[in-house]
Parts: structure tokens; C-alpha cells; sequence
């Protein structure tokens, strides 16, 4: 039987949204003593209930507590106010809650490229635009898989990035993660296995449990899953006879930012052929691959639900994804798209149309690289030690430690006004003792940034001197 909530729900007055309302009742409750560190907090229906509020408030302010790691959800249990708050962290969590700020100032937890757009751009783009455009064209339905047109300029921009498909396989989306969300439904029933890296997106964590599957995570090392791991657990199903697929991120995974190289990608492909096992592949960060190394569906295009995105490569309001289906999954993929939308934004595929064909997009990409470059030098410096350098560039980098050591900080950076993502989010695995913390790098300003990498040194530094006075 669960344990009641020990808190009385409520929510601050006030004249702020009412998420933001019932995030400061919970902080200031947290802080008095009211609800201690590892208790209950009521289920989300339940609270909307008693709070005569929306479900989709109570998700949101749970979801943003989390993100800040002050609360954390375990699986099959519930929503539990996180181990080692204290009343410091609270009162500096209220005061920017009182001025109508939810967050502390420098966010690393948002993984979203450096800002390579400007006003200029977007002004000149949707005045080429606004010419282009016909309210005949604007005021229909299009196909939910996309315009034939905008599916073969997508294959020959995909063919830039060493995967060649045929235009008709290729599916247009709202984003990566609803693209995610089509290839899990082609890929993993009820009933399944989906088996993933150790550490892997929250994104991917999420929609998996919200589609009852069950997660097995696979031992990493510096080139992401191991194929010992891989076979061993592909061994294991046969003998239970359960369907499985593979998720995997091949080139800089998240979170972790290891990327497979050539023979280890074969190596895959070679189990999840001889076992029949379907793979997805979130290939959103392909502008970091290496040169001449192939993506697991240009190796294995018979079982690979490739699935991508512009969020990560030119701008999180680009708002169109892609899934490029295997053909004897193009029926299902068809149907699990058409279930979940009647069509991508027609603006956001206007948008990319343009900047694909008038080399915008190659400029942007280039901007973004460049401008992670830097900051990944930038973090070299100001984390010494504390971060081996990855080989390969991207905008979010990760601090191998332990579980505890990494929540600790996490805790400690929101009272010193850095947002990080406590390290449970990474993970169905709730008695990992091995974790990390994933810094990001592309949100904030230079500025921002420096003083964010200075102060999680300095709380690095704190907790390693910590360490070894208890040795």
C-alpha cells in the first residue's frame, strides 16, 4: 500500500499563473518543514482534484521542480521530494519565485544549440516568404507524411549526412520527439523490450513509460553500448521469447556525448541482424559525426527506424522531424503517424524549404558547429581536470561520478543559481550507484556560461575535497 502525502495541498495567492503558484506553495511548505526530504507528494490527479486546477498545472510545476531537482519521480511509486534539499536552496528558490522568475538564472539543463540565428535572418526569411505563400494553399490539409517535394529535398539533405533513402520512406513530423514517439510505436508492442544505452535521453525515458514498455539498460563504455552487453541481453530474451528493439544514439549520446565508431556500429548491426532485432536510431545531433562514419540505417537500412530532427542542428522552432521507415514498416509508420497528426506545420516546412535551398541551412550548421567548438574549449579551461575532453565536438558534455555525489551538486548548484538535471532523469535504473552530471553548453551567453562552468568547478572542487577528508 502507498504511503498518504503528508502535505496539505494548496497554492500561493497571487496573481501569476497557477503553476508557478503551486510551485511556490510546494517550495515554501519544503522549506518550513512541512514535507521532508523523501516524502510523498500527491499524485498529479489526485492534487488537481483537490486543488480544482488542470492536470496539465500539476504537470507542469511538478515537471519544472524536477528538472531543478528538488523533487524526483520514481517509477511505479510516485513523486518524492528529493534527498538533501535544504532550507537555503528554498529560500533562494522563493525569492525569485516572489519577483515571478521560476528559475535561477544560468540554465545548463536545457540541451539546445548556441543561438546562430538572428532578427535579420528571420525578418528577410519570412518576407521571401510572405510572397511565397497562397491562403488557398495555406487553408488545406496536406498529406500527413509530408509534400512529395519537401520528402525528396529532405532525402538529398539527409544523403549530405552519408544516409541515402528513397524520398517515399521518409515521413514529416512535429520535431524529433514526436518522430520518437511514431518509430516507438512501430518498433515496440505492449508487450515488448526496448533495450538502451545505460544513461540515455529522458526524452525516449518518458514516452516509454508512457507506452507501458519495458526498459532494459546496457553496460557503455567510451564508444556507447557494449556488444557483450548487447548479445547478453539479446540471449536472455530469446530464452523468455519476447519482442525487442534497440534505441539507441549513436553520435554524441545523450547524455553521455560518446560516439560509436565505424566497427562498433558493424558490430551492432551484425547481433541485431542475427537475433532480429529492429533498431531505432536518434540521429539528431548528425552534424557532429565524424567524417566517412555511416549511420546504422545506411548499415542496416532493413531494420533501422532512423529518426531526426532541426531542433538540435539549427533552431528548437524549427519545429519539423523526420522518421525514415524500412518498407516492410511503412504501413505501420503511416498509420502511427496518422494517428498522432493530420500534418506537419506548414510555416515550420516553409521555413526549412527555404533555408535548404538557398544554402541557409549549411550556414547555419556551421555557425552551430563552430560556435559548440568554442565553448567546449571554453569548458576545457574553466573544468580543468575535472572533464577529459570528448573527442568529438557537440554542445553538452558529461561528468562522470557517483549517483550521490552527482544529486548533491545538482542541489547545490540551484541554491548558487545554476539550473543542472538531477542525474535520475538519465535513468530507468533507480539503484544505479554510477552516474553523471551532463553540463550544456548551448543555452546560455558566453558570459552566462563562464560563470556557470566557474561556479560547478568550484562545487566540484568542494565536493573531491569533501571526499577525501572522509577517507
Amino acid at each position: 500500500m502507498r504511503l498518504a502525502s503528508p502535505w496539505t495541498p494548496r497554492i500561493a495567492a497571487g496573481a501569476a499563473p497557477a503553476y508557478e503558484r503551486l510551485i511556490a506553495a510546494l517550495v515554501e511548505d519544503i522549506t518550513a518543514g512541512l514535507i521532508p526530504a523523501g516524502a510523498r507528494l500527491p499524485a498529479h490527479r489526485e492534487l488537481a482534484f483537490q486543488l480544482k486546477i488542470g492536470l496539465g498545472t500539476v504537470t507542469k510545476a511538478y515537471g519544472m521542480l524536477e528538472r531543478r531537482g528538488l523533487v524526483q519521480s520514481m517509477h511505479g511509486r510516485g513523486m518524492f521530494v528529493a534527498s538533501g534539499w535544504v532550507r537555503e536552496q528554498g529560500r533562494a528558490w522563493i525569492g525569485g519565485l516572489h519577483h515571478g522568475d521560476a528559475r535561477p538564472s544560468i540554465d545548463l539543463a536545457i540541451n539546445i544549440p548556441p543561438q546562430a540565428l538572428s532578427n535579420r535572418l528571420l525578418t528577410a526569411t519570412f518576407s521571401l516568404l510572405a510572397k511565397k505563400l497562397h491562403a488557398d494553399d495555406f487553408g488545406r490539409y496536406r498529406p500527413a507524411i509530408g509534400l512529395p517535394t519537401h520528402q525528396i529535398l529532405l532525402a538529398r539533405y539527409l544523403a549530405t549526412r552519408g544516409l541515402e533513402v528513397a524520398p517515399e520512406t521518409l515521413l514529416l513530423c512535429h520535431g524529433a520527439q514526436h518522430a520518437l514517439a511514431v518509430a516507438f510505436k512501430v518498433a515496440c508492442p505492449p508487450d515488448g523490450l526496448l533495450l538502451t544505452e545505460a544513461f540515455t535521453f529522458p526524452g525516449a525515458i518518458a514516452l516509454a513509460r508512457s507506452m507501458n514498455l519495458t526498459v532494459q539498460t546496457l553496460a557503455m563504455d567510451n564508444e556507447g553500448i557494449t556488444p557483450h552487453a548487447f548479445e547478453q541481453a539479446l540471449r536472455a530474451r530469446e530464452a523468455a521469447d519476447r519482442p525487442v528493439a534497440l534505441y539507441t544514439i549513436p553520435t554524441l549520446q545523450n547524455p553521455t556525448a560518446v560516439t560509436m565508431g565505424e566497427k562498433r556500429r558493424r558490430d551492432i548491426v551484425r547481433l541485431a541482424r542475427r537475433h532480429g532485432v529492429t533498431i531505432i536510431e536518434d540521429d539528431v545531433y548528425a552534424i557532429f559525426a565524424p567524417d566517412g562514419v555511416p549511420p546504422l540505417a545506411q548499415l542496416a537500412p532493413e531494420r533501422t527506424l532512423h529518426v531526426t530532427g532541426f531542433s538540435k542542428t539549427m533552431s528548437p522552432g524549427l519545429r519539423v522531424g523526420l522518421v525514415t521507415t524500412p518498407p516492410v514498416m511503412s504501413t505501420s509508420a503511416i498509420a502511427a503517424l496518422q494517428a498522432t497528426s493530420t500534418m506537419a506545420s506548414p510555416i515550420s516546412c516553409a521555413i526549412l524549404e527555404q533555408w535548404l535551398t538557398d544554402g541557409t541551412a549549411t550556414s547555419i550548421e556551421a555557425a552551430i558547429r563552430a560556435e559548440a567548438l568554442a565553448r567546449m574549449d571554453l569548458a576545457q579551461d574553466l573544468l580543468g581536470r575535472a572533464w577529459l575532453h570528448q573527442p568529438n565536438p557537440g554542445f553538452h558534455i558529461w561528468l562522470p561520478m557517483a549517483a550521490a555525489q552527482a544529486d548533491r551538486i545538482v542541489h547545490e548548484a540551484a541554491a548558487a543559481g545554476v539550473i543542472l538535471t538531477p542525474a535520475a532523469a538519465f535513468t530507468t535504473d533507480a539503484s544505479a550507484r554510477d552516474s553523471g552530471l551532463r553540463l550544456c553548453l548551448g543555452g546560455p551567453t558566453r558570459d552566462e556560461l563562464t560563470l556557470g562552468l566557474k561556479i560547478v568547478r568550484r562545487l566540484l572542487d568542494q565536493s573531491q575535497s569533501a571526499m577525501r577528508q572522509v577517507i
